[in-house]
């Protein structure tokens, strides 16, 4: 049986406000002459996409587009992606925009190397090769999709998230502007911070947390829950704009290696049932399944409690714990996060499947610090309706 353990992320990470500007000079550095951007149509209305097309240009780099990118994408819009990058000539990727352009760029990249169906890609360690150099630029401050060799799809036959987990996914550059995040309207900023936040918080509680990635985790917290209040109130904010993108990116290092756990296996059936932004059901789903995992270690809860600056002095570790879930409802008032999932018309009727959902999401569940049911899944998620 194989020995040690394995840590990864991506080679090549620039950092800094103006930082877009060097894009072309990264390109240059790979010797690649033509680029498809492949982002949403979102991220086009703000002028982004126009500025960034004159700096290639100006670069004498060919450019083409793909701008039909959708939130939580359908693994058909990857093949689509996968088409026009091919018909293009394209020898560079640029992905652009929220973890959703990301993801549908890194697949893109590989399936025009790897000449076999979508379908067959999910799961770990399934890619055959890698894909076309990936030049990755995150505008928010949440899915760490820059620094993750993980894309997620929704599979709209069985309702439901899946990933394809490979190294070929990590990007060749990540490029790290924090002045593209300031136009974030504050609902997209509390969102994706959470979402951010969630990944530091599960990478720390997994059980395949070791030393090395509980350093990224736990930088990761703090700059997060220090900023996403300053952020949210003030998206002007340069410096907390930079923290969190900066946070974002430590926390996706973090669970890139030791994997996020049972929240996201509860937040992937409503997201692709009820087409709950990621980042809220993930905020949503966060405190009860904390609650649960906390009698399987309430150590590492209460250093989360620590982290986030609570009074910890004198209390027993199950004490602290419970003040790490009691500042998460603070924030989520803060942030003016949903609070139930009855807001986005999901009733108890639908629970049974839901749960069902939840125990597919075996890459997940194999993190979590405490064995799960069906039942126990029923039971978190009646407590958020």
């Amino acid at each position: 049986m194989p020995t040690g353990t394995l840590f990864q992320t991506t080679g090549r990470i620039v950092r800094g406000a103006g930082c877009l500007a060097r894009v072309p000079q990264e390109i240059a550095r790979l010797r690649r002459k033509r680029a498809m951007i492949i982002t949403d149509p979102g991220i086009v209305a703000t002028g982004m996409i126009a500025r960034l097309i004159v700096l290639l240009e100006q670069g004498g780099i060919a450019v083409s587009l793909f701008d039909a990118v959708e939130p939580d994408p359908r693994l058909q819009l990857a093949s689509l992606a996968a088409e026009q990058l091919r018909a293009s000539g394209s020898d560079l990727v640029i992905g652009i925009g929220g973890g959703s352009a990301i993801d549908i760029a890194k697949v893109a990249a590989v399936l025009v190397t790897n000449n076999q169906p979508i379908a067959t890609l999910f799961g770990i360690d399934l890619v055959p090769q890698p894909g076309l150099p990936l030049l990755v630029i995150p505008t928010t401050a949440g899915t760490g999709s820059e620094v993750t060799p993980i894309a997620i799809l929704s599979d709209e036959e069985e309702k439901l998230k899946k990933g394809i987990v490979s190294p070929y996914l990590f990007p060749t550059v990540a490029l790290l502007d924090p002045e593209l995040t300031v136009g974030l309207p504050p609902m997209v900023t509390a969102a994706t911070g959470m979402d951010a936040l969630i990944h530091a918080m599960e990478a720390y509680t997994s059980k395949n947390a070791d030393r090395l990635s509980d350093l990224f985790a736990c930088q990761a917290m703090r700059l997060l829950y220090d900023n996403i209040r300053k952020a949210y109130n003030d998206g002007g904010d340069i410096a907390a704009r930079g923290d969190m993108l900066e946070g974002s990116m430590l926390a996706g290092i973090a669970f890139a290696n030791a994997g996020v756990t049972a929240v996201h296996a509860f937040a992937y059936p409503i997201g692709a049932e009820f087409h709950i932004p990621h980042g809220i059901a993930n905020s949503l789903m966060l405190v009860p399944v904390m609650e649960f995992n906390m009698v399987a270690g309430p150590q590492r809860f209460a250093d989360i409690a620590a982290i986030f600056g609570e009074d910890v002095a004198g209390l027993s570790a199950p004490e602290a714990a419970r003040r790490a879930m009691e500042a998460i409802r603070r924030l989520t008032v803060d942030l003016n996060l949903p609070r139930k999932l009855s807001q986005y018309g999901v009733k108890d009727s639908d629970v049974d499947n839901l749960a069902a959902g939840v125990m597919k999401v075996t890459r997940l569940l194999a993190n979590n610090p405490r064995e799960l049911t069906v039942e126990d899944a029923k039971a978190i998620y009646r407590q958020v309706l």
